[in-house]
């Protein structure tokens, strides 16, 4: 990695995760300099996840996709739900795979002297790692152990940043000046929580997660193509759902998502009944006694031993009003993250990071204005995350109402059809498959809509209009507020307008859903290397 911060660049990208090294790579595959600031020395922790189907095409454009192949990463072939305990579980096609960089567990815990601890920690921070170098590869000129501590804006245009204050782990300081930002540094989002101050947390989604290791587990499907898919469940309770994800060493993260007000219900009353137990030995009754209420997972773990201690983390799913400004993008955790129950994190940082390094080329190059080329990619960031809302919110729907036909027909013993008509959005086919036709994403969205809208006999008989008819009524605000069966806030509404105001363009006869074909704002993505841009359609 360099050594010498430099005093002036012409493009600065804050951040060296997914989505700061992706759009690092693509702008300087495209000839432009680019310099990384990153905070941590790689590798570093950080909270991992599955990755979802649409990573190769984006690792493909950067040419990065062998990397993944031959690194050894743990495969992911496809995923099972399980929502309904009357109901078999629904599964998605295991050719679709990607890889599993699951890993949860936090620094200290390398002192332990359990050495599959210290496994499990390397597999998110080398993929972090490897993506990063490769990023220097293309061109990046990237600079570890650097913190940013301000943003600097232009007098003239106060909502422009052009220089920044930066300083490392030895107290060496100083200051760079550009001509764009790349804000990707994380659930930090410096512009959108200190300067913008437009983050908002989604109410609707805001729950408890907490997870822990287990050795000797069994595994799904063994024998079969879905062989150690990733198995999610609804508690019986309908209070929340727990996952059964394996790991390459043998080990399998286990965890339960809960409604926060409902997991302080439920350590509250444990604890007042347990005669003066620690608080983590009440988190660790709770947690076991969550996962009694997974009969499909309890039958996964079979005889398989707990291991470490408990990990949770709480009110992570946010999103930002606009994620860019003039000369300015936004990407990835920076701007927005949703509940991980498709994990869809990565998916929407190389989403982001393709959309920042496109419009920035844009706006170099004059395929359009700078306010065009800004407005192109905020609406991108929040088209990708609309889509990963409305899916979650309606398996939300199902697991707090498992009695209910919210994603299957009375007479269906199965999600298949559910998980078949999602599947565009969740396994992020929507923005990342040139094939996926404009059928197929339209039947995704229209089957969102029709769960989240009251339910009514004509609209699970498949009679309700298509998202894509421009005459199509939009849901009034009182059944928006009855998404998930409780009060929502804004985010649901908002996302409900963004997905209205798609309804033309999603009717178009021609259009894919990819970078390359996708019409926003009457642009798309010019996907050339050497001519990355916009095009007006």
């Amino acid at each position: 990695m360099e050594a010498q911060v430099p005093s002036s660049a012409n493009i600065v990208v804050i951040g060296g995760g997914p989505a700061g090294a992706y759009a690092g790579a693509v702008l300087a595959r495209e000839g432009f300099e680019v310099i990384l600031l990153e905070k941590d020395v790689f590798p570093r922790y950080h909270i991992g996840e599955s990755m979802l189907p649409s990573c190769h095409p984006f690792f493909r454009f950067i040419d990065f996709e062998e990397k993944m192949k031959n690194y050894g990463f743990f495969p992911k072939p496809g995923a099972a739900l399980k929502l309904n305990q009357e109901k078999r579980e629904g599964s998605n096609n295991p050719d679709n795979s990607a890889w599993n960089v699951v890993t949860f567990f936090f620094p200290h815990l390398l002192t332990t002297n359990n050495t599959s601890n210290i496994n499990q920690i390397q597999v998110r921070s080398e993929f972090d790692d490897l993506l990063l170098r490769h990023a220097v590869e293309t061109g990046v000129h990237a600079y570890e152990g650097v913190r940013v501590e301000e943003i600097h804006f232009s007098p003239d245009e106060p909502t422009r940043p052009v220089s920044l204050t930066w300083r490392k782990s030895d107290a060496a300081r100083g200051e760079l000046s550009f001509d764009w930002l790349v804000d990707a540094s994380g659930r930090n989002g410096l512009m959108s929580t200190r300067y913008m101050k437009n983050r908002t947390f989604n109410k609707s989604l805001k729950n408890v997660a907490i997870w822990g290791y287990w050795n000797g587990a069994g595994r799904y499907a063994p024998g079969t193509k879905r062989e150690n898919a990733p198995w999610f469940e609804a508690l019986t309770d309908e209070s929340g759902w727990a996952w059964f994800i394996p790991l390459h060493n043998g080990s399998t993260s286990v965890g339960v998502v809960l409604g926060e007000e409902e997991s302080k219900h439920k350590r509250t009353r444990y604890r007042s009944e347990s005669n003066g137990k620690s608080l983590s030995e009440v988190q660790h009754h709770c947690y076991m006694a969550d996962l009694q209420r997974a009969p499909g997972l309890i039958q996964l773990l079979g005889d398989a031993t707990f291991e470490g201690k408990l990990m949770s983390a709480g009110d992570y799913s946010y999103h930002a009003s606009e994620y860019a400004g003039p000369h300015f993008r936004i990407a990835g955790d920076a701007g927005a993250f949703i509940d991980p129950y498709f994990s869809s994190g990565i998916h929407l940082a190389l989403t982001g990071g393709l959309s920042a390094a496109s419009t920035i080329a844009a706006s170099i190059r004059g395929n359009c204005t700078e306010v065009e080329a800004w407005g192109f990619h905020s609406s991108k960031v929040r088209i990708a995350y609309t889509r990963f809302l409305f899916v979650v919110l309606s398996v939300y729907k199902q697991i707090r109402s498992q009695d209910t036909a919210v994603l299957y027909e009375d007479h269906e013993d199965n999600f298949d059809r559910a998980i078949d008509s999602l599947i565009p959005v969740i396994q992020g086919r929507a923005d990342a498959d040139e094939n996926l036709t404009e059928a197929e994403l339209e039947n995704t969205l229209d089957f969102c809509i029709s769960v989240l809208e009251p339910t009514k006999p004509e609209t699970h008989n498949g009679n309700a209009q298509p998202l894509a008819d421009s005459k199509r009524p939009q849901t009034d605000t009182e059944s928006i507020d009855k998404l998930t069966g409780t009060d929502i806030d804004s985010d649901a509404k908002r996302a409900q307008t963004e997905m209205e105001a798609q309804n033309i363009l999603q009717s178009m006869n021609d259009c894919k859903r990819n970078f390359g074909t996708e019409i926003i704002n009457g642009f798309y993505v010019k996907m050339e290397r050497g001519m990355l841009g916009l095009v007006r359609a």
